[in-house]
């Protein structure tokens, strides 16, 4: 399917040098960056607490992020858990502070200063307490003050319920750093292994590199801005692999092709060609899926915003590197016609 067919063949390798010394700075430094920096990994795989709430009304997030960043230090998340009412919270593990003391210190801020949600279920108690707090101390009798703590007993258990802590220590988050790198090396040794079948060994070779050059800057980046590192964002890597590949092999099958009609053209001229036919089907599926992982990173929330930017970033990296790393380090290969067209073999009849 095309949109549009480009007559003219653009001259992609004439400039291919320019954009590999550019990509190779890029990713020297984005190695260096993950070997001398590394990444800001999550809760997932430091450990941490992680809370589960229930309120009477559609939480608001932003309200809730706003309060823990009051009382608490360093990264931690809130998002949606099943319904807009339940909310899950991960705080990150501090020394000397026990999970269960850090849990009560979250909850009690979060119940002191309730979402402007559940305000409205709640109006009556919250303005019970208020009523109470500007009544000066002397003034305060026994009865006014039993009443308020009971107003803030039905605060608590009807507004905000807290459902369950859990902690996740640092052995529980060392094991699924290293189970997702294994998933992260396995998915690349399994893509390696395709792609040797594949094709022939010269292109199977500039496939397989530029699609650890999209890997290594996509976790590059992360580890350059020190965005947070978490499961989701390794699942996007992942699927970033795979996307990758993908561009790569459309490519490369259209020079294939391009071998085999154009015999009087040079291998740049096969390569340009190759790269030109497939345009209009980057622009249709390139462009229909940034335009689901921009909507996603925009109105997604901080939920899914390193995820989204995980894969964004992944998707614009597979196209640049199929194009300028993998077409060019096929030619730089010395990639012949003879390597992919086989000469056809004269049946000669058998003698008697």
């Amino acid at each position: 399917m095309e949109f549009f067919r480009i007559s003219r063949t653009i001259p992609f390798m004439r400039y291919a040098l320019v954009f590999n010394v550019i990509s190779l700075i890029t990713f020297l430094t984005a190695v260096g960056f993950l070997t001398f920096r590394g990444l800001n990994l999550s809760i997932e795989f430091t450990g941490g607490t992680v809370l589960e709430l229930a309120y009477r009304a559609p939480a608001d997030l932003e309200a809730i992020r706003n309060t823990i960043s009051a009382t608490e230090k360093g990264d931690f998340q809130v998002q949606s858990f099943g319904s807009a009412q339940d909310v899950l919270i991960r705080l990150p593990s501090h020394p000397g502070l026990p999970s269960g003391q850090q849990a009560e210190a979250v909850f009690a801020a979060l119940t002191a200063a309730p979402t402007s949600g559940e305000a409205g279920v709640c109006a009556d108690l919250h303005a019970d307490y208020a009523k109470f707090v500007r009544i000066p101390v002397a003034e305060r009798s026994a009865e006014a003050a039993d009443a308020s703590h009971q107003s803030q007993q039905k605060l608590v258990g009807q507004c905000t319920e807290l459902r369950r802590v859990e902690y996740v220590g640092p052995q529980v988050g060392a094991e699924l750093a290293q189970d997702g790198a294994l998933a992260l090396l396995f998915v690349v040794l399994g893509i390696a292994a395709y792609l040797a079948v594949r094709f022939e060994k010269k292109f199977s070779a500039a496939a397989i590199i530029a699609n650890l050059h999209d890997v290594v800057l996509v976790i590059g980046m992360f580890s350059i801005f020190h965005w947070e590192f978490s499961l989701p964002v390794l699942a996007a890597v992942l699927a970033v692999l795979g996307y990758s590949v993908n561009e790569s092999v459309i490519i490369f099958d259209r020079v294939r092709e391009h071998f085999r009609t154009m015999r009087k053209a040079s291998v740049i001229e096969v390569i340009d060609s190759a790269i030109t036919a497939t345009i209009s089907r980057t622009i249709i599926t390139h462009g229909a899926t940034l335009t689901m992982t921009v909507t996603m990173l925009i109105f997604g929330g901080p939920a899914l915003h390193n995820f989204a930017l995980a894969l964004t970033l992944g998707i614009l990296f597979g196209v640049y590197s199929s194009v300028f790393v993998a077409a060019a380090l096929a030619k730089y290969f010395g990639v012949q016609r003879s390597d992919l067209v086989r000469p056809v073999k004269e049946e000669r009849p058998l003698t008697p």
